[in-house]
């Protein structure tokens, strides 16, 4: 089941609908978030300091405040400009801004959310951490880092991407007990792959899941297209043909992967990867002029979308492909393809995804702490699998060559980037979690272990 994420504008139009509801908003938001305070607190009798706005959020604080009065616990309400009383709190409850904030916090406001970063317990935060934006996660002046928060009605998109996990700690979404119609936005999930997590048959042979074809690796850089190859056929294509426009005998790693050239691969594709290491050379331009008039399923990463970028007329006809087309840009990547700063991308991730969406009808991940995935007709999904190890040289070709993977197999090119992004990411929280990682992971770590993860989703699916 997905968690709906909410952009301010439709938490407004839902808050309007439901302004006349029994119990009010306020008073099911104030008693989830004392719910919620309660289990934080694990017993222990020591007051809580609610810091209090003056809007919704503030309000929804003050049902909490009077709830755990009600029920025995001490209960210190504090604002900007009061005085804060000293004491060993148990808890601190963040609820100065909510959605609505649009500019930076400054003056008694900021140094009331210093106060409460400097707190050493617990931070819960309501909603939203205060001085968070809660469509792109960008921080405004200074914001609470809370241990905690809780979301009301849906998910905020920027509680997941951007600087958001930075400041939200553990979210956990509470939907008031209202009946949301189905929305754009979603955290990305298992559901949006798994219709095609399906066991293979045992009377198949390698030619039963495609062949896929990696173009780049230009002088200096073939191990980026090595990586995305061997992430390919480990992810389960049957035969990975790696189109190098610098030449090399074989892959001493993976001498599965059958090294040709560019032409040569995409002779032979059925799902094709352009961009890792593929350069800008004049080549390069033109290996990318004939790929993109395949009628097979294509990606493009890396060199081939600044390439695109630098190329409006290439530009124009990826968007009149017949055939599926992903792009996976990292933010600088994305400003060049919209012809604006990395700044304006990431000051609102969401926008820029649906707006390369649209510009190229294709399937979008952009890149980064919250891989934003957004598709054509509208629809987008941020990812929260993945850790800081992915920061690391190659990552994003392993991203590719998984992806065109599950495109070879036929997988629709939605699932088959879901899918993608969910596994790179697992795959990094995996090796974290043994103790791997994050510091140290490198790109080539990460293709055994999503393939195991892959196999084990599959088995689970059956």
């Amino acid at each position: 089941m997905h968690i709906p994420l909410l952009r301010c504008s439709e938490l407004r139009t839902l808050e309007t609908r439901y302004a006349n509801v029994v119990p009010p908003l306020m008073e099911r938001a104030g008693r989830a978030a004392a719910d919620f305070a309660r289990t934080l607190l694990k017993g222990s009798r020591a007051p809580i300091l609610v810091c209090a706005g003056p809007g919704n959020n503030g309000g929804d604080a003050r049902v909490l405040a009077r709830i755990l009065g009600q029920q025995g616990i001490r209960v210190v309400v504090a604002g900007p400009g009061g005085k804060v009383p000293g004491g060993d709190y148990g808890l601190v409850v963040d609820a100065l801004f909510g959605i609505g904030l649009t500019r930076p916090v400054t003056g008694a406001w900021a140094e009331l959310i210093a106060r409460i970063n400097a707190f050493r317990g617990p931070v819960l935060a309501l909603d939203i951490p205060s001085g968070l934006d809660g469509d792109t996660g960008r921080v405004l002046g200074v914001a609470v880092r809370a241990t905690h928060t809780i979301s009301f009605i849906g998910g905020k998109p920027g509680l997941y991407t951007l600087d958001g996990p930075d400041h939200c700690g553990e979210v956990r979404v509470v939907d008031l007990e209202l009946s949301l119609d189905e929305v754009p936005g979603a955290l990305l999930g298992v559901d949006d792959f798994r219709d095609c997590l399906k066991p293979r048959q045992r009377n198949s042979h390698k030619g039963s899941y495609g062949s896929l074809a990696v173009i780049g690796g230009a002088a200096g850089m073939t191990g980026a297209a090595l990586l995305a190859g061997r992430a390919g056929m480990k992810l389960g294509a049957g035969r990975v043909f790696v189109g190098l426009l610098q030449a090399l005998a074989v892959d001493p790693l993976q001498p599965e992967l059958m090294l040709r050239t560019p032409d040569d691969a995409l002779a032979q594709a059925t799902a094709a990867v352009i961009g890792p290491g593929l350069g800008a050379s004049d080549a390069a331009v033109e290996i990318l002029r004939r790929t993109v008039s395949a009628d097979f399923p294509l990606l493009l990463d890396a060199d081939a979308l600044n390439l695109l970028a630098a190329h409006p007329v290439l530009a124009a006809r990826i968007a009149r492909r017949a055939a599926p087309t992903v792009i996976t840009p990292h933010p600088a990547e994305a400003a060049r393809l919209l012809a604006t700063s990395t700044e304006s991308v990431q000051a609102d991730r969401v926008g820029a995804a649906l707006q390369l969406a649209q510009k190229f009808t294709a399937q979008v991940a952009l890149k980064g702490c919250g891989t934003v995935i957004a598709h054509p007709d509208g629809r987008w999904r941020i990812n929260t699998s993945g850790n800081p190890g992915l920061a690391s040289a190659g990552s994003g070709d392993v991203l590719s060559g998984m992806a065109g993977a599950l495109l070879a197999q036929g997988w629709p090119a939605a699932a088959a980037l879901s899918a993608a992004v969910h596994l790179h990411g697992a795959a990094a929280d995996a090796l974290a979690t043994t103790g791997n990682g994050p510091i140290g992971i490198t790109a080539g770590e990460l293709i055994p272990v999503a393939r195991t993860l892959l196999n084990r989703l599959i088995t689970a699916n059956a």
